[in-house]
């Protein structure tokens, strides 16, 4: 199946004192290693995000097309830019994910009947931001930008997306230095 992939990295973390993305990791940065991620699950990848902040990273890079709407904005503008059905999307903010478990969303949207098709956690509650979208979604999204509804988990209980379970601490972020402290001393 093809598919595009994108990486959500338009926040202000403002939790988290400085940019989060920009956080060293694994030899680059907390952006740069979900993108290689999503690129080696989806074939491609661009980066969501002010391009000033991340053109350095090697990938293409698009501002948001409607600013302000948080990570509504930033889906908004992958499905708007996407050339193919499905779309991964997934925020720089997970550091343990793999490639398999996005391979696996994928491979799950391909035979799926819905529209989104979400990694789950461990509380079984849908992960808007680790998710695969059909371009069909756009419209949804639209209304949600223009009825200033940009809760994601709104816009999922509106998809009704198929759920993929995922164990251990995949799907955790760090928004905070203390959650960021967390996850650099947890053991391999």
């Amino acid at each position: 199946m093809e598919a595009s992939g994108f990486v959500l990295a338009g926040g202000k973390s403002s939790r988290m004192g400085r940019d989060k993305a920009a956080l060293p990791f694994g030899g680059t940065t907390l952006a740069g290693h979900v993108a290689s991620l999503v690129r080696e699950a989806a074939g491609t990848v661009a980066i969501l995000g002010e391009p000033q902040r991340y053109l350095a990273l090697g990938y293409p890079v698009y501002p948001d097309l409607v600013p302000g709407c948080g990570p509504m904005g930033g889906i908004y503008t992958g499905l708007s830019r996407a050339s193919t059905d499905w779309n991964l999307m997934v925020a720089c903010d997970m550091p343990s994910l793999s490639s398999a478990i996005l391979r696996n969303l994928l491979e799950r949207a391909g035979v799926s009947s819905a529209r989104c098709v979400a990694a789950a956690g461990s509380t079984g509650e849908p992960e808007p931001l680790c998710a695969v979208y059909h371009r069909s979604c756009l419209p949804a999204v639209e209304r949600a930008i223009r009825d200033k509804r940009f809760r994601m988990m709104d816009l999922l209980a509106e998809l009704q997306p198929e759920t993929v379970s995922v164990a251990g601490f995949a799907l955790a972020n760090v928004n905070t230095p203390a959650e960021w402290r967390q996850f650099d001393e947890r053991p391999e």
